[in-house]
Formats: structure tokens, sequence, C-alpha cells
């Protein structure tokens, strides 16, 4: 008997039946016909094109993978952030579309510094993938940024893609400010911030748990940095940190005890206050 050989479009109608998102499965076929770059239009283009049978097991392994909850980005060793193309693994934390809420905050904050002789001077605190270090410096390509990380296998990753990006930021390894010598411009971070007992935790075990969960309440690490950040900044300089969807009038209120000025968070697209930062009083 001669086996029926599926199209394009029925391997999608399958991916579905397993409870993928339609843009993920389409992510993952890509992936596994070799052609990541074709994008959505393609395959919509080609819909009635037949698979391979090969290529066709190899695409149903990977939205089991997905169907059981490892991100899209690890399974095809891809995501695009702000614009760039990073090369991401199970080392780091997937970048998500609401970090970019910070990255267009801090390049706002740094937009009046134009004096050719004094570029600003930026840190990433616990990069990860390099998404935000890099994607600033793609932005600001005077800036000096400094990434920094207390894991060398994440280190490892954000370094790969500023060489493969051919992005000239710095790396260092460290517990957020320990060691990092200097005043800055803007310190940005996006922290973990999960409370450690959050049942959210369950769904997230194919990334790194030291850089999601940050004591009882998530604030241990923001804590730390908020309290470290002063000695870092030039007067006037600013802090900006990402947190949890419910947190930002608790760090708001971290921000205030501490004695900052121009306290206030940023909205991500879907509305939610996800972004709290302040400046260091000039005086």
């Amino acid at each position: 008997m001669k086996t029926t050989t599926p199209t394009l479009a029925q391997v999608l109608t399958q991916a579905r039946t397993l409870g993928l998102e339609r843009i993920d499965a389409q992510m993952l076929l890509l992936h596994a016909m070799g052609r990541p770059d074709a994008g959505r239009a393609w395959l919509l283009a080609h819909d009635t094109d037949a698979l391979e049978p090969a290529v066709h097991e190899a695409f149903m392994a990977l939205c089991q993978r997905r169907a059981a909850g490892e991100p899209v980005a690890y399974l095809t060793g891809r995501k695009e952030f702000y614009g760039l193309p990073l090369v991401i693994d199970a080392r780091v934390l997937d970048p998500r579309p609401d970090t970019e809420t910070l990255v267009d905050w801090a390049l706002e904050v740094i937009a009046p510094l134009t004096d050719p002789l004094h570029p600003p001077r930026i840190v990433d605190l616990g990069t990860g993938s390099g998404a935000i270090a890099l994607a600033l410096q793609h932005q600001r390509p005077t800036a000096q940024v400094l990434a920094v990380d207390a894991s060398s296998d994440a280190l490892a990753v954000a370094q790969a893609n500023a060489q493969r990006l051919a992005l000239p930021v710095r790396f260092a390894r460290g517990h957020w400010l320990d060691g990092v010598e200097g005043r800055f411009d803007a310190i940005v971070s996006n922290p973990p911030y999960i409370p450690a007992a959050d049942p959210h935790l369950a769904a997230l075990t194919h990334e790194p748990l030291q850089a999601l969960a940050s004591g009882a309440d998530g604030l241990d690490d923001i804590r730390t940095i908020v309290t470290q950040a002063p000695a870092h900044l030039v007067p006037g300089g600013w802090l900006l940190l990402e947190h949890g969807w419910d947190q930002a009038a608790a760090v708001r209120e971290l921000l205030v005890q501490q004695g900052w000025e121009q306290v206030q968070s940023r909205q991500d697209l879907s509305g939610t206050e996800r972004c709290s930062g302040a400046r260091r009083p000039s005086a």
C-alpha cells in the first residue's frame, strides 16, 4: 500500500491538535525544513507541497517537545530581540518581547548624552543571552556598554552573540554590581523576580531557575541592586529595572525608601507596568 505524504498545511494542522500556537508550529516547521529565514508567507505559498517523511518525523518530535513546555527559541536555537537575531539555548532565559520596553526606556534616558568626548556608559546586570546589552550597543554604537552575569555559561552565550553580531560590548562575571568599577549613566537589569514558591515556576522548568526566582516575594535581587546602584551611577544617572506584572508599586516603594528621584514605571505593549526606575539625585 502506498503511503500518502502529508502536505505542509496538513502537518501544521497536526501540530495544532497537540495544542501548539500557529506561529510556534510555523517556526518549528521552517526550522525542521532548514528554511528558518523563509518566513511564514513562504509557508502559505507552499502549503500544498509534500513534506519528506524524515522532515515530518523531525518536525513532530519538535512539536512534542514544544507541547511539553520547551521554549521555541531553545528548539530552534534562534530568537529575534529588538531586531537582532540571537543564538539561544537552555543556558540562558528565552528573551521576552516585554523586555524591549526596558531597552526603549534606556535609549530614552541616554538620548541627551551626545558629547562625543563623553559617550554614554551603560551596565546591563544579569545579561543572560546579552539581549539588552547588544540591543543598546546596536542602537547607540558609540556607547560604552558593559554586560555582567554571575553565570559563566550565560556569559559564553552572550559573548558568542556579540562576536557574531560584531558588537563591542564588554563582559564581566560577577554578582550584580559586586566588583564592578566606575560610574555609569544608566544601570539596566532584568533580574530574577518570581517568588520562590510561585506555582508558575512549574511551567518554566526548561529555563535556568537561578535566572527566574528571587526569594519569598521575588524582590531579593531587586533590593540588592537598588541598594548597590547609587555608588555606581553618576549624579543624575538612571536605574531601570524589569519586574513582574504585579510588582511595580513595591519596586517604586523600594526606590522611594532609598531616596531616589523621579520614581516611575513604564508599561509594556499589553498595558502592564513592566519596568520601574528612578534617577540618582544630582546633589
